[in-house]
């Protein structure tokens, strides 16, 4: 593949108008760019017309029945606007000689803040606090919440993003554990303390989730390990809604073992989020039962959304292409997959 910008035709699938915004504003190397609102699945593949780049995100199914449709068409670079990967059969594109590409990191600090922003949001209770006022009612029976200072947070992964949370933790005056399979010295130095995941669980009065979903990871968050918690621990899940089994979590928040639940993830985010439901009526049973709990914060997977992030993320997909199209290395190894 040698770079000829002209006739190299990018397909984005999952895409929201502020993409367009972003992709459109960042295209300094003169890609032609086609946005669909649809999901790339197998039905959607027809979609594709003369590109020899597909870009998708979060949601999209990349499993090896898409991969083999879109090397019929002659793709030849899957580009992930996202740092996960999970949803990408990457064998598959091994064996039908795709290149899969993503973004590492774009903000850290904007899922890290978010993570932030839930737990207070949960604990003072702001958004009930914003609703009461507008209706007339200063009563404050209700909103009680706790110091942040001193208590004990404990972070499951310490890439980038696990990594600045622990720094706005710590600037709270909050005790910070963190396990990973690799400590950090740089953190260790900052005050955070490396310890096994059976501590996390039992020592965490707030318990942050900022690692991958892969086989090791799934429903990390599960009967067992909530029966080690604390009670009325907080859990926090800006990373993958697969890291969550939430048959167990609803019965943690019923039992009250749960005392408080923020998640901008969900397992079956595929089917509700970046979408307008308001006149629906939503089948899932499960995300009805997770949003009826008081003590229960769900955001859609917006922990990403700033204008920061949102330009890292177009800038880093074109340089992606743009390398491999010219055959040079990726600046960012971790950007390549396969």
């Amino acid at each position: 593949m040698t770079l000829a910008a002209e006739t190299n035709k990018i397909t984005f699938f999952s895409t929201q108008p502020y993409d367009k915004v972003f992709f459109n504003k960042y295209n300094e190397f003169g890609f032609e760019l086609d946005f669909y609102e649809t999901q790339l699945n197998q039905q959607t593949v027809i979609l594709i017309e003369n590109a020899s780049i597909v870009c998708v995100f979060v949601n999209d199914i990349v499993n090896e029945a898409v991969i083999k449709q879109l090397a019929e068409k002659n793709v030849k670079i899957i580009a992930l606007r996202c740092a996960g990967f999970n949803n990408v059969d990457l064998e598959a594109a091994k064996k039908y000689n795709l290149k899969v590409c993503r973004v590492p990191a774009y903000s850290p600090q904007a899922v890290a803040e978010h993570a932030m922003a839930m737990i207070l949001t949960l604990n003072r209770k702001t958004h009930k606090a914003y609703n009461r006022v507008r209706e007339q009612n200063f009563s404050l029976n209700g909103l009680l919440g706790f110091d942040l200072f001193g208590k004990t947070i404990g972070i499951i992964g310490t890439g980038n993003i696990g990594k600045a949370f622990a720094k706005i933790a710590l600037g709270f005056g909050c005790k910070v554990l963190a396990y990973d399979i690799v400590t950090n010295p740089e953190m260790e130095k900052d005050g955070v303390e490396f310890v096994s995941l059976e501590t996390i669980f039992k020592s965490g009065d707030i318990i942050s989730l900022h690692c991958p979903l892969n086989e090791q990871t799934k429903h990390i968050i599960n009967e067992k390990s909530i029966a080690l918690m604390e009670e009325h621990v907080m859990i926090i899940n800006t990373s993958r809604g697969g890291l969550i089994e939430t048959a167990s979590v609803i019965e943690g928040l019923k039992e009250g073992k749960i005392g408080y639940l923020g998640i901008d993830v969900y397992e079956q985010e595929e089917k509700l989020f970046f979408k307008d439901l308001s006149e629906d009526i939503i089948q899932d049973d499960a995300i009805q039962r997770l949003m009826s709990f008081p003590n229960v914060l769900v955001t859609a997977h917006q922990a990403f959304f700033t204008t920061e992030a949102l330009t890292q993320i177009a800038l880093v997909t074109f340089g992606n292409i743009k390398s491999l199209l010219s055959e040079n290395d990726i600046e960012n190894k971790r950007a390549l997959l396969v």
